[in-house]
C-alpha cells in the first residue's frame, strides 16, 4: 500500500532535486530523460529525412532553435543542462543502420491474414479517454440537463471501447483496455499530489487553487502516465486507440448550454512549440518519436479510420484556428498535436476527438442510451452513438490493414 505522506514528501523532494541539481526544466511529475538511446541513433537517418520531419511535422516554424542544430554531416541535440550530443546522419559512405528498436509493427511488416479476419494477431491497446462516474465531475468532462441522463466523456468512451473490443476481436485482433472501469489507472490521487501542485504554482495561492491544481495533476497527467507505463512496458501494443469526444464551451455544468455545432477530427502527433521544447523530458519524447519514424505508420493509419468515420457519422471536420495544431495528411480531417497520450505512447497512435458532446443532436443520442439497429433521431434512422463511433473505428481499420498487410497466398 501506498504511505501518502511518504509519497507526497518524496514527489516535493524530487522537484526540489531537480532545481538544486541544474538538471533543466523538466515538466510535472516527469522522470529526468535518460538520452542513452541516442547513441544507437547514427547513421539511421539521412539529413534530408531529418530535416523534413524536424522543420514539417515536429517542430514547425523553427520551434527546436537552440535545442536542435542540423550541422551537414550529423544533428546537435542538447540533451542534459548545457550538454549536447551529435547524432551521424546516414550517408552513401555510411548506409543507414537498422534505427531505434521498437516493439511494435507496421502493417507492411506482418504476416499476411485471411480476408475474413484482416486483424489476425494484431496487438491493439484501446485508451478509453477520461475518467467517468463520480471522477468525471472533477474533470469538468461532464454535464447534466436537468435531471436527464448525464452526459460523460469518461464514460462515453468507455462504452464505445467496451462495444468495439469484440468487433475487433472477432477480425483477428488481440485487443486490451487500459482501463475497463470508470475508475483511474494511477494509484496516485490529488491529495497525494498536493506538494508537487504546489511547487508548480507561483506566488501566494488560495486552497481552491492547490486544490484544482492538485486535481489537474491527477486526471490529466499522473493518469496519462499511468496508462504509457501500461503500453510501453507491458502491453507494447501495435497501436494505440484514444478514443474521446469533442465539446464547445457550455457554461455551468449545471446550466449548460447546448449547441448547434457537430464535427469530428483525429491527431497524430507533432506540433511542438518552442515554449515546450525547453523541457528536457518533452525534447526527448520529441526526438525519441521522431527517430523512432512512429509517424511514418500514424498518419496513413489515422487518415483511414478517421475517414471511415467520418463516413459512418456523417460530421464535418473540425477546424484549428490555433498555432497549436496543424493538418497533416491528404483529407480534411487529421491534424499533428503534442498531447501527452500521443507523445508518451511509443507506438503509433490514433486520437480521435468526434462529435461534440454539448450538441443538441449528440445529447439527444445520449439520452436514447446504446440499443441495437436504428432509431429516428430528428426524423433520420440512426444506430446509437456508441455503435457508430465503434462501426466506424472498425471499418477504418480494416481498410487499412487489408490495403496495407502483405496479402494471403
Amino acid at each position: 500500500m501506498f504511505d501518502t505522506p511518504k509519497l507526497s514528501e518524496f514527489v516535493l523532494l524530487f522537484f526540489f532535486l531537480l532545481e538544486t541539481v541544474g538538471l533543466g526544466k523538466i515538466s510535472p511529475l516527469a522522470a529526468p530523460p535518460d538520452w542513452d538511446w541516442l547513441a544507437n541513433c547514427a547513421h539511421t537517418m539521412t539529413r534530408e529525412e531529418f530535416a523534413r520531419m524536424l522543420q514539417n511535422h515536429y517542430a514547425r516554424n523553427e520551434a527546436a532553435a537552440g535545442w536542435v542544430e542540423l550541422e551537414e554531416g550529423g544533428v546537435r541535440i542538447r540533451t542534459v543542462g548545457d550538454t549536447w550530443q551529435n547524432v551521424p546522419f546516414a550517408t552513401e559512405a555510411t548506409g543507414t543502420a537498422p534505427g531505434l528498436a521498437r516493439f511494435w509493427r507496421k502493417a507492411s511488416e506482418m504476416a499476411p491474414a485471411p480476408e475474413a479476419k484482416p486483424l489476425l494477431g494484431v496487438k491493439i491497446a484501446i485508451d478509453p479517454g477520461h475518467l467517468g462516474g463520480a471522477w468525471a465531475a472533477m474533470e469538468e468532462r461532464f454535464f447534466q440537463v436537468g435531471k436527464t441522463l448525464p452526459v460523460a466523456e469518461g464514460d462515453l468512451t468507455l462504452a464505445v471501447a467496451k462495444r468495439l473490443k469484440p468487433m475487433l476481436e472477432k477480425l483477428g485482433a488481440q485487443v486490451v483496455l487500459l482501463r475497463k472501469s470508470d475508475k483511474p489507472v494511477t494509484p496516485l490521487r490529488a491529495k497525494t499530489l498536493e506538494s508537487a501542485a504546489a511547487a508548480e504554482l507561483t506566488g501566494d495561492f488560495s486552497a481552491d487553487r492547490l486544490r484544482r491544481q492538485s486535481e489537474l495533476f491527477f486526471y490529466r497527467i499522473s493518469e496519462i502516465r499511468a496508462r504509457a507505463r501500461m503500453v510501453n512496458e507491458r502491453l507494447k501494443p501495435d497501436l494505440v486507440l484514444c478514443l474521446h469526444m469533442n465539446a464547445e464551451e457550455w457554461g455551468e455544468p449545471e446550466h449548460p448550454q447546448l449547441q448547434p455545432r457537430n464535427h469530428l477530427h483525429a491527431l497524430v502527433n507533432g506540433n511542438y512549440g518552442p515554449r515546450e521544447l525547453e523541457s528536457e523530458d518533452i525534447r526527448e519524447e520529441m526526438l525519441a518519436q521522431l527517430f523512432g519514424r512512429i509517424t511514418e505508420e500514424a498518419i496513413p493509419l489515422c487518415e483511414s479510420v478517421v475517414e471511415a468515420l467520418a463516413e459512418e457519422t456523417g460530421l464535418p471536420p473540425f477546424t484549428y484556428f490555433s498555432n497549436n495544431a496543424s493538418r497533416v495528411g491528404d483529407g480534411a480531417y487529421l491534424y499533428s498535436r503534442n498531447l501527452l497520450a500521443n507523445r508518451l505512447y511509443r507506438a503509433p497512435v490514433v486520437f480521435l476527438e468526434p462529435y461534440v458532446m454539448n450538441s443538441s443532436p449528440v445529447w439527444k443520442r445520449v439520452q436514447m442510451g446504446d440499443y441495437s439497429g436504428t432509431k429516428l433521431v430528428d426524423g433520420q434512422p440512426r444506430k446509437s452513438l456508441v455503435n457508430e463511433y465503434a462501426l466506424g473505428v472498425t471499418e477504418g481499420l480494416v481498410r487499412y490493414f487489408r490495403r496495407e498487410r502483405p496479402p494471403a497466398k
